[in-house]
């Protein structure tokens, strides 16, 4: 690991877990702010439209690479209601914010965190790169966290406008660390967006398997498809001490 300078890091189940019940409680900010706003829905119908237009939209993510946005979830389940709302619509934003709004006091560091990245950081230039849809979220997140002092460079999917394994967001990370490719290590738990991602993209992935193994693995998103395990020559790790020895740092 001689040859390597920068350290990237996902941010979901990598980073940081959010409590199962988050999901839920964002779920029912959401119906409950458009019934403020003044449309009429049932909660338990709207939730299936919501879920089948999220599964829609982001398995066309996974396909082209083009990042989505949960308004235009919201908007197309509002049409299959009759309510033709366009994604831009200020009751649609507000119903964003209370969606996402569950999860700041939901979310929790990985044990250790903060200790690993600050020693790494003595000696490795650091990025975070995350898929999120909504980046005002994902950064309020990140710096309620206390994690944002620590990166050379924070990329969310959402601002970006593709997502993980799309190589132009790892493109942009190798250009804003100013290293070469081969020079990045990249960490994440997912093993296609982070994984098969990362490789292909000419970093070199590590996978962490913390989350999965303490049953802690969640994220704030509608999953689709059924990711293969990483082959066994893939780097693993399955804890912060495993990552710290891979880089030499006891």
């Amino acid at each position: 690991m001689n040859h390597i300078k920068a350290i990237g890091f996902d941010l979901f189940n990598t980073l940081i877990t959010a409590e199962p019940r988050a999901l839920n409680e964002a779920m029912g900010r959401l119906v409950s702010s458009l019934q403020k706003n003044g449309l009429a829905l049932e909660a338990e119908s709207f939730e299936k439209a919501y879920t089948e237009s999220a599964v829609k939209f982001i398995e066309a993510a996974r396909q082209n690479g083009i990042e989505t946005h949960n308004r235009f979830w919201i908007s197309e389940a509002l049409s299959r209601g009759e309510q033709n709302i366009p994604p831009d619509d200020h009751r649609v934003t507000e119903a964003v914010d209370a969606y996402f709004s569950a999860f700041y006091p939901s979310c929790h560091l990985i044990p250790g965190s903060k200790e690993m990245l600050s020693r790494l950081k003595e000696s490795y230039l650091l990025g975070l790169l995350s898929n999120f849809t909504h980046p005002p979220a994902a950064r309020k997140i990140i710096q309620q966290a206390g994690l944002t002092g620590f990166f050379h460079v924070v990329l969310i999917s959402g601002d970006l406008g593709y997502r993980k394994p799309h190589p132009a967001v790892f493109d942009r990370l190798v250009e804003q660390l100013n290293v070469k490719k081969n020079q990045i290590l990249y960490i994440g738990d997912d093993p296609e967006a982070d994984i098969i991602g990362a490789r292909q993209a000419g970093l070199q992935p590590v996978w962490t398997t913390y989350a999965q193994e303490h049953n802690l693995a969640f994220k704030p998103a509608v999953p689709t498809g059924n990711a293969e395990i990483p082959d066994q020559n893939t780097l693993r790790i399955s804890n912060w001490q495993d990552l710290l020895s891979l880089c030499g740092r006891k």
